[in-house]
């Protein structure tokens, strides 16, 4: 095999234009590289001579406990299945001996370097270099400390049930309703003022039957809120109002149901705090009618109701069932639980909204899975290739991160499911024009969730300044040693 061939073989391994282990099986490679690597198949590499071809390619060698752990072993602890890893032969790992016996082999080793330099180091050199000389109890608790404990999920049990609130009555806790009716009952006699004005003026301009959408938009025409007055009167807008005796009874029957409902939600929200160090799933939406309340309270039920998901016993902010006393108090509680969710599933709305937006940039600066439903799946492909909100830098380490976005609301409960259970999928990529451009790719989605850039201007300035001033020095401790935090 010519060397121009070999290293087309490795092109996936390939990018920048540094020596080191992005060109160390480029076509500038080392003629010693050339010849080992050429040989492969019929001459297996030992650990000696792998540490020898990176350290003369300039990349640096590794310890023998990093051998083990990419070349030897398939290790269960692992934030993702291994084993599921492009290339992967069982009777790799069941041998003693330090070698590596084939390209594939060489390849499933490599390819588990970068992705996890990707994941969880920003690019695939930093990872490299933080844990190329730890042994291999170091980088096993390193990925260890990344997983999700699924067995405690599953042992932990269920959480206290919600208050019920029933699904054609959610749209009663929104804030819409709210503004209407009002905090407490005393408040909601303007509102019913207002209508019984309605009806004086309409009888007296006007005469004839009436309908209650009809007063609604009698108040509009003075200055109110169309959608506000329409979605909290949803159930009778087609009633014809008699007389004042039965528009006070219609309004005393749709504050009651208000009421019931809000109760409800106020009860629930406590119960949401009360859980909030445990909570596995915020869901972020906006909702402005009555359809919207249905359709997201109909994919909660869909997504966590799903078999795949029961055992797991998962705490999830529906925000269909909650409300707050007020709406700043709504912002501080929805801020908290973002703050304390593992993982984000943010909901498509008719409309941009302002808030979700928000909590999906929170979630995904903090570095927590984000999950966008495209629940209407008309933007999945706005939202996965030019949304600016679906890929973000975490705040906390600089690591771009991506969102993963569905428009299957099965999609998402198995998106949740591989996430909780340590069984992501991902797949390497390179930028379709820019050959030494590196993308990680969640397989089930085709979602980019990490990226590498090849403008190496971009990535020395972005990571010598990154955690400049107040980080500056930066220690990261990995595995519970010591080790200088690395980035080129």
């Amino acid at each position: 095999m010519t060397k121009e061939a070999l290293s087309k073989e490795y092109s996936l391994f390939t990018f920048g234009r540094n020596s080191g282990l992005g060109q160390l099986l480029s076509p500038s490679m080392h003629d010693e590289v050339y010849y080992h690597i050429s040989k492969l198949n019929e001459v297996p590499i030992t650990k000696v001579q792998l540490n020898q071809l990176l350290v003369i390619s300039q990349a640096g060698g590794v310890s023998d406990g990093f051998f083990q752990y990419y070349w030897k072993e398939a290790a269960d602890s692992h934030p993702y299945d291994v084993k599921k890893v492009q290339f992967f032969d069982e009777t790799w790992i069941t041998g003693k001996d330090q070698t590596i016996v084939s390209h594939d082999h060489l390849r499933w080793g490599l390819y588990r370097i970068f992705i996890d330099g990707l994941l969880y180091f920003g690019n695939v050199i930093a990872g490299f270099k933080s844990l190329r000389s730890l042994p291999r109890t170091g980088i096993a608790d390193f990925f260890s400390s990344k997983r999700f404990d699924t067995a405690a999920f599953a042992a932990r049990g269920p959480c206290l049930p919600l208050k019920t609130i029933p699904k054609d009555d959610r749209y009663l806790i929104s804030e819409m309703a709210c503004k209407t009716f009002g905090e407490v009952p005393e408040d909601a006699e303007q509102a019913r003022q207002m209508l019984h004005d309605a009806l004086k003026r309409y009888r007296e301009t006007k005469g004839g039957p009436v309908q209650f959408k009809q007063l609604l938009e009698e108040l509009v025409g003075r200055g109110e809120n169309n959608d506000q007055l329409m979605l909290s009167f949803d159930d009778v807008l087609a009633e014809d109002v008699k007389d004042a005796d039965h528009l006070t009874k219609t309004f005393n029957g749709e504050l009651a149901k208000f009421l019931t409902a809000r109760e409800s939600a106020v009860k629930n929200t406590a119960l949401y705090l009360s859980m909030v160090n445990d909570l596995d799933v915020y869901v972020a939406t906006s909702m402005r009618n009555r359809q919207n309340f249905r359709d997201m309270a109909t994919a909660c039920e869909k997504i966590f109701g799903d078999p795949k998901l029961t055992h797991l016993h998962l705490r999830y902010f529906d925000p269909t069932m909650s409300a707050a006393k007020g709406h700043e108090d709504k912002g501080l509680i929805e801020c908290l639980m973002v703050q304390c969710a593992k993982v984000l599933v943010y909901c498509e709305g008719e409309k941009e909204s302002y808030g979700k937006d928000a909590e999906a940039a929170m979630a995904l600066s903090l570095g927590k899975p984000v999950i966008f439903y495209c629940d209407r799946g008309k933007k999945t492909m706005f939202y996965r290739d030019v949304h600016p909100l679906a890929r973000l830098i975490n705040f906390r380490s600089g690591v771009a991160v991506g969102a993963i976005v569905s428009d299957d609301v099965m999609q998402v409960a198995e998106l949740l499911k591989r996430t909780f259970e340590n069984t992501m999928e991902y797949r390497i990529e390179h930028h379709e024009k820019r050959v030494g451009y590196l993308k990680l790719v969640e397989k089930l989605t085709e979602s980019v969730v990490r990226l590498q850039t090849d403008d190496d201007l971009l990535a020395s300035t972005f990571w010598n300044n990154y955690h400049n001033r107040q980080h500056e020095g930066f220690i990261s401790l990995v595995a519970g040693k010591e080790a200088e935090w690395l980035h080129e």
